[in-house]
């Protein structure tokens, strides 16, 4: 019997440690498999994906003067024509509808029109085909034709669906010489046609301008909603400013096609060109109808003025204006044309702004500056005399709509010069450019790396998961802390696995599967002499010389520990009998490689004899008594007073009398023998039982009034998430003779 081993004095949180470091040990294969796994399956998608190129271009934005030259003076041509336009305002109008919408018009780009790949491989064969003139198109590969295998090109001039079919995927086959078909999805003709011809069917209507394809190559056509397609490149054109008020916009674009990306590109900028100048074109434009309006009034007002003035120089005898007076007559009509030009300014600005507009206000506080010293003037001429006073007055509103008048005329004719040579404040710095030595996607060498590293992840998490989900005791400290102890630990076998990896499937095998009589050296077989020498003393106070063999599921090895246990007690040199209990599904002989009936059934139900059912084995001194035929009533049978008579004459004929039982959480039969056993063992797999099992099994007993004398830890492996138990550190060694 072993002693129990205290624990280790590490503390928790470094066990927990090691356990998860040696799971990840003995996990090793899953991890690398993923590992490997995930990177190729990174370096096959980066060898086959599609690339994605970039097309980049640069727009400049300017200052800009206005053309309202002096009469609205440089702070007014500023506000009113936007000298530095914010990059959001621009990239907003930039990626507008008007833009993109008629950019996608113009190049009919809602006309999707590729060829038909191979799943998977066609891309990677397309991309790498080198057309030559004797050769424009690849050979089909295999003799599928249908797909497109290099060289292909198609370009749709013109197409219009029906609106059931926009949106839809069609299909186009080239025929002999220029001829094609489109079908629909369902593989139904819709139209038919010639390269060059527009056709127009069943409310299709369709011109293809090239087609280069073998005879039954097919490409998938696709009339995209305008909105849609519009909105989609909205979205997939990108556009920033370069640096923080640099007047910089950078605009790019990523697709597969790198020509048709800075084809898109280029349309996209000039359409933007144009509007902008548009846009300016038209503020000049409605500066110069403004002005026009006030043109007629001011005229009149001169003509006017005019005629006051010569009435009153008439009337007055032809009275000349005084030195003294043409001083203030001179500062007056200063002052006054610029009043009449701030209060044109001031018109035109209650157009745009309101009147808490920061600019609006600097207007109105000179002009009010401008009515204060005229005010002061007109006082003075309140001195002279009646005579000059009226003089002075016709005279300065005569000169004064004048000068309006002909700064009027001269702005109108600058703003119409400014309208018809209107070139905006924008302009194409580096049209779009595709570096297609370098597609920004897929980046190979990160994909890989990312795969890998997304493969090893799993691999761990796989590892992690099945450690924790492992429940079954891998410590036979375990076993011992619930208060049944270890009589041994054997270590799996692989010699016994070959063994019965190689009778698998036979009745009846005639070579040997009894591991003691085949290996001896083998460690489990080692390990089972250490229980054989455990047992001689743990038996010594049994009542009687019967052990029996349980476990709490099937497949915990206890068929195995019986017959290895019997024949290296029997090599000893003592008289041993093994009796497989397991009326259901005894296994026992099979490694006996004895035929399983007659047996113990037909000997309980008095059809056969001891002597007709009892078997010498290939092992001195083991004799085997197999299940027998399988009964419909096993556990009646074990019940009966035959059985207890069986194994009071065997006890009294053997030394050793080993039974070997069904797991007793399946059915009864291991209780019922149990009861006459003097001494009880039961199996417990490495990994297999949980805690909770093993604590149900005694309790199965205890209710049955059987009482476990230990456990017999069976096929444990080397684990390194077991190291740190040192509980059979023995099975990294194996000491033997080098004797053959």
């Amino acid at each position: 019997m072993q002693n129990s081993t205290p624990a280790a004095p590490n503390s928790q949180d470094e066990i927990d440690l090691l356990a998860l470091l040696g799971a990840l040990i003995d996990h090793k294969l899953t991890i690398i498999i993923c590992t490997l796994g995930f990177a190729f399956a990174g370096i096959a998608y980066a060898l086959l994906a599609t690339p994605i190129y970039r097309a980049d271009a640069v727009i400049q934005i300017e200052e800009k003067s206005g053309g309202l030259g002096g009469l609205l003076g440089d702070a007014g041509a500023a506000d009113m024509f936007a000298g530095t336009s914010a990059a959001a305002t621009e990239i907003e109008l930039l990626k507008s509808r008007k833009v993109i919408g008629q950019t996608v018009e113009n190049l009919k780009l809602d006309v999707v029109a590729e060829p038909k790949l191979m799943p998977v491989i066609g891309s990677f064969f397309y991309r790498r085909y080198t057309p030559t003139e004797q050769q424009p198109v690849a050979s089909p590969l295999l003799g599928m034709n249908s797909y497109a295998w290099g060289g292909e090109a198609l370009e749709v001039f013109q197409l219009e669906v029906p609106g059931a079919y926009e949106g839809k995927q069609l299909i186009l086959r080239a025929g002999e010489q220029g001829q094609f078909s489109l079908l629909n999805d369902d593989d139904e003709l819709l139209v038919q046609g010639q390269v060059g011809a527009q056709v127009e069917e069943h409310g299709f209507r369709i011109q293809i301008a090239r087609l280069t394809a073998n005879p039954g190559t097919e490409f998938l056509v696709t009339k995209r909603n305008s909105l849609t397609t519009t909105l989609n490149y909205q979205r997939d054109i990108g556009a920033s400013e370069k640096g923080r008020d640099s007047g910089i916009l950078l605009l790019n674009l990523e697709s597969p096609h790198p020509a048709a990306a800075a084809r898109i590109l280029d349309e996209v900028s000039r359409l933007y060109v144009l509007q902008n100048v548009e846009r300016k074109s038209a503020e000049a434009q409605q500066s110069l109808d403004f002005l026009k309006e006030q043109l007629p009034t001011v005229r009149r007002q001169l003509e006017a003025a005019e005629q006051a003035l010569n009435t009153y120089q008439a009337k007055s005898g032809s009275v000349d204006i005084t030195l003294e007076t043409q001083a203030v007559l001179d500062q007056v009509v200063e002052l006054d044309t610029s009043i009449s030009e701030l209060q044109l300014k001031r018109s035109e600005m209650e157009r745009r702004f309101t009147r808490q507009h920061p600019s609006y206000q600097a207007l109105m506080e000179q002009l009010n500056q401008l009515n204060s010293r005229r005010k002061q003037l007109v006082d003075r001429v309140g001195d002279l005399p009646a005579t000059q006073q009226e003089l002075l007055r016709l005279s300065r509103d005569v000169k004064v709509s004048t000068e309006i008048y002909t700064a009027m005329l001269n702005t109108s004719q600058e703003l119409d010069v400014v309208r018809a040579g209107t070139v905006g404040n924008v302009r194409i710095i580096d049209n779009a450019v595709v570096d297609t030595s370098q597609p920004v996607k897929p980046k190979k060498a990160l994909v890989v790396v990312l795969a890998t590293l997304l493969g090893a992840m799993l691999g761990v998490a796989i590892a992690l998961l099945r450690h924790a989900l492992n429940r079954g005791i891998e410590n036979p400290e375990l076993l011992e802390q619930i208060g049944l102890p270890v009589y041994a630990s054997v270590p799996f076998s692989k010699d016994q696995q070959q063994i019965e990896r190689n009778a698998k499937g036979k009745t009846v095998s005639h070579n040997s599967q009894l591991l003691a009589a085949t290996n001896p050296a083998d460690l489990s077989i080692e390990a089972l002499r250490s229980l054989r020498t455990s047992l001689h003393f743990a038996m010594m106070e049994a009542r009687n010389n019967v052990l029996m063999i349980s476990g709490p599921s099937p497949s915990v090895g206890k068929s195995f520990i019986s017959t290895n246990l019997a024949a290296i007690v029997a090599q000893a040199g003592q008289k041993v009998v093994l009796i497989d209990g397991d009326m259901r599904k005894g296994y026992a002989h099979k490694l006996m490689s004895l035929p399983a009936e007659p047996g113990l059934s037909n000997l309980l139900v008095s059809t056969h004899t001891l002597a007709d059912v009892l078997h010498k084995s290939e092992v001195p001194n083991l004799h085997f008594l197999p299940r027998g035929m399988i009964p419909p009533n096993p556990s009646e049978l074990l019940m009966h007073e035959n059985f207890e008579s069986l194994l009071k004459q065997l006890s009294g004929m053997y030394d050793l009398v080993i039974v070997d039982t069904p797991p007793i959480l399946a059915v009864t039969d291991a209780a019922l023998v149990g009861r006459l056993a003097g001494t009880s063992l039961i199996v417990s797999r490495f990994g297999l039982n949980p805690v909770k099992e093993v604590e149900q099994t005694l309790q199965r007993f205890r209710n049955n009034g059987v009482e476990i004398k230990g456990a017999i830890f069976n096929a444990v492996e080397k684990k390194a998430s077991a190291y740190g138990y040192g509980n059979y550190g023995y099975y990294q060694y194996e000491y033997k003779s080098d004797g053959k």
